[in-house]
């Protein structure tokens, strides 16, 4: 009984073994939990024990990568400089772009409730640059004796707001990669996309960069990587449009599946169990 229960266990921990790892991702660092995009969100997911730092990158009017989702002040959750709210009429105004990074530093985005996620916890902080997030959080590992994280960084951008938002493509990208590759990450980076364009540039002007096409749309796999024009490493669709057929597609392409956004335990473990390859959620805790 004794060996045949040794027998056992050693079998159950070669398969363990045998499975591939899951890429626990924070999506814009733990949403859920803290405020997104900043450094203390990114820390806090590092606590969590996420793989992959998720985050998002616009570019101020002096030219500096600063991690944003909205290329504006979103009324949600930012406050005005001298602590007054922004509305939703004239959030749009605000635009990030049309800002020094200096001025973007003076708004709060910390402070007030988020309608969306009540967990958050609250305190006074500003929009961070990317160069100082990522020396930030290499710093915050190596201090806690923590895995380097991967960094997972989306360029927010789309044609119809080129030049009014962001910059063109090409000077998007080589603000990113200037700033990248200044940091050293290595194969640690990956950057993502739902605009097609610094996809298509970064994978001729930088082919040793992982990229991640994302897709919220009705079109199917084939479809988008027709639109795309390559086989990317990865392929991050919302995580409702995720099927067996979907995930079996992407291995067979040689392409890692990591949907996106995934906030409740039971839809985690749900998609772990169709073979996904990562999960990036607002709720690291879960995992």
């Amino acid at each position: 009984m004794i060996k045949k229960i040794l027998f056992l266990s050693l079998l159950s921990a070669q398969f363990l073994m045998a499975q591939p790892k899951l890429d626990r991702q924070g999506h814009r660092g733990c949403r859920g939990l803290m405020p997104e995009n900043t450094i203390q969100a990114m820390k806090k997911a590092l606590d969590l024990g996420v793989t992959t730092l998720e985050m998002d990158v616009v570019i101020s009017k002096d030219k500096q990568v600063v991690v944003s989702h909205d290329t504006y002040m979103s009324a949600d959750f930012a406050l005005k400089p001298d602590g007054t709210p922004i509305t939703a009429d004239e959030q749009k105004k605000i635009n990030l772009y049309q800002l020094t990074y200096d001025e973007i530093k003076k708004f709060d985005v910390g402070s007030k409730p988020h309608p969306q996620f009540p967990q958050q916890q609250k305190f006074s902080v500003y929009k961070p640059l990317l160069a100082v997030l990522i020396d930030s959080v290499e710093a915050y590992a190596r201090s806690k004796r923590l895995p380097l994280p991967l960094y997972n960084i989306e360029i927010k951008s789309s044609k119809a707001t080129d030049s009014i938002y962001h910059p063109v493509p090409q000077e998007f990208t080589d603000l990113v990669m200037t700033v990248c590759k200044s940091k050293k990450p290595g194969k640690r980076l990956t950057i993502q996309s739902f605009d097609i364009r610094p996809l298509q540039l970064l994978h001729t002007q930088y082919p040793d960069v992982s990229l991640s096409y994302l897709t919220a749309n009705a079109k199917s796999l084939d479809e988008n990587l027709a639109l795309l024009g390559f086989t990317p490493p990865i392929y991050s669709p919302y995580y409702k449009a995720v099927t067996a057929e979907t995930v079996k597609l992407c291995h067979e392409k040689g392409m890692r599946i990591v949907p996106w956004t995934v906030n409740t335990k039971a839809e985690i473990d749900s998609l772990i169990q169709l073979g996904v390859d990562g999960i990036i959620t607002d709720y690291p805790d879960l995992f």
